[in-house]
């Protein structure tokens, strides 16, 4: 989700790590720990060895035993009331429940989506009044030039009478608001569209419906769950709480826009025993702390996965790795969607090109925070594995090619951006054009905007090298604007 261009470098955790582990096993004190001594153990020959010891473990489906006797001792009892919140509560409930931690992955989902007190669910997190700021709420020039990109590629496939054009957390609207405007003149492309926003957010819902301008003959107070036109171009509009959800059988062009960062990743490191789970647990003094898993978890055969698709000296280097599973599950449903109905999908998130080792952020009110202070009332995300989406799309369906990534300002200037901001400030006032220029650079430009006179603190920071953007596309249509 970023929102993230006010600030100028990732910072790495600095949390220290302690192992759950059994007497038998030596703490890690540090990360640094090679897996095996021999400098032969990457490549493939690194996977053999992982495989081995997985082999000689207990299968995912069995019982992992942990030695709980420095994770699960509670405070003697207390009849002060507790200042903990219902999420912190929850969380500390699930832990005992389970007699132990639970994952990075699971604490993530929670605090994002929980239901009652997930970040996402009740709140409007976006603009400057809230935790961070999308490319969409920077300037109307992105969600212009996302129209531009989703009308050559409707082009491109020959121009259906029927599309679905399908959002992934479309935030608060702002961006499919800007898509359906600029290509408002194009009434054959957009009296084709059935716009389609997957959201799980009552709360954004409602912002959304404002911002698409949405009526219902038969529903004066705003329900999103009817049968709803948006007034801005007369396309139909639905909301769906996940994208299978959204009909198949006609051609589908798919945006996600800062969504693949908030899907909650497992984090793993080496240790003297090979690669283990980093995991969350309470410790005696009743806050939050990472631990490691002594023995494999299940989810190290997503691990596993990952790292026979990178090369040997990657590999090499490698002291922790981000695993993202539901961002491989997801790619492989949109592939599967595209293979078979047609269309493509647009992905654009900040993220790497190549295995992504520890880049779990936590922001509250534009600033870094601890992510175990206070969960649920900051936005958690990491940095999206595009490798990943590539492998996965590219298994998921023959019917499919991955394009990219290529970045932010790449893919804005070849949209036609620059021509964009010409005409804009061709008819504008001094201090339009000033908010102009501030977007334009904020949206392609690289560190701090050198045209800036104002206060140091306010100095606009370019996201256009920090933001990737790739393309999954039907391989009937072709190679896609702007990768051709």
């Amino acid at each position: 989700m970023l929102r993230r261009f006010l600030l100028r470098a990732s910072p790495q955790l600095r949390s220290s790590l302690s192992i759950a582990s059994p007497p038998s096993l030596h703490r890690s004190s540090s990360p640094s720990r090679s897996f095996s001594s021999s400098p032969e153990s990457t490549g493939s020959n690194f996977v053999e060895q992982l495989e081995d010891a997985i082999a000689d473990t207990p299968p995912p489906s069995a019982k992992i035993a942990i030695d709980r006797s420095g994770l699960c001792n509670p405070p003697e009892h207390s009849h002060e009331p507790s200042s903990d919140s219902e999420l912190v509560k929850h969380l500390k409930s699930i832990i005992k429940f389970r007699g132990g931690p639970i994952t990075v992955a699971e604490y993530m989902e929670e605090v994002l989506t929980n239901p009652k007190a997930g970040f996402y669910i009740n709140r409007d997190v976006f603009g400057a009044e809230g935790d961070f700021i999308t490319s969409p709420e920077v300037s109307q020039m992105f969600g212009e030039m996302i129209g531009v990109w989703a009308m050559c590629l409707w082009e491109q496939m020959g121009k259906p009478s029927k599309v679905n054009l399908v959002e992934l957390g479309p935030g608060r609207g702002t961006l499919m608001a800007d898509l359906l405007r600029g290509t408002s003149k194009f009434k054959n492309f957009t009296e084709s569209l059935h716009v389609h926003l997957v959201e799980c957010s009552p709360a954004l819902q409602k912002l959304q419906y404002c911002a698409l301008k949405c009526q219902n003959k038969n529903d004066t107070a705003g329900n999103v769950e009817e049968h709803i036109t948006s007034t801005l171009k007369g396309a139909q509009v639905s909301w769906h709480a996940t994208l299978e959800q959204v009909p198949t059988g006609s051609p589908t062009i798919i945006i996600a826009h800062e969504f693949y960062d908030a899907l909650p990743v497992h984090q793993f490191q080496r240790a003297s025993h090979g690669w283990r789970e980093k995991m969350i647990d309470v410790a005696e003094d009743s806050r939050f702390r990472f631990v490691l898993s002594p023995q494999p978890t299940p989810s190290i055969l997503y691990l596993m996965k990952r790292l026979k698709w990178a090369n040997n000296e990657e590999i090499a280097k490698l002291q922790q790795v981000e695993v993202c599973p539901k961002s491989m599950d997801l790619t492989q449903t949109i592939a599967d969607r595209i293979g078979s109905d047609g269309g493509g999908a647009l992905i654009i998130d900040y993220g790497m090109n190549s295995t992504v080792s520890d880049s779990l952020q936590a922001i509250r009110k534009h600033k870094f925070v601890d992510i175990l202070d206070n969960p649920g009332t900051a936005d958690l995300s990491a940095y999206v594995d595009f490798p990943a989406i590539k492998h996965s799309a590219e298994e998921a369906s023959e019917n499919v090619s991955v394009h990219g990534p290529i970045t932010q300002s790449q893919l804005l200037g070849s949209l036609g951006i620059n021509f964009r901001v010409e005409a804009l400030m061709e008819k504008c006032t001094d201090e339009q054009a000033e908010s102009i220029r501030t977007g334009y650079w904020r949206l392609v430009g690289d560190g701090e905007a050198p045209f800036w006179e104002g206060p140091e603190d306010l100095v606009p920071i370019g996201m256009g090298t920090r933001y990737l953007a790739t393309v999954i596309v039907n391989k009937k249509q072709g190679v896609p604007i702007p990768f051709q």
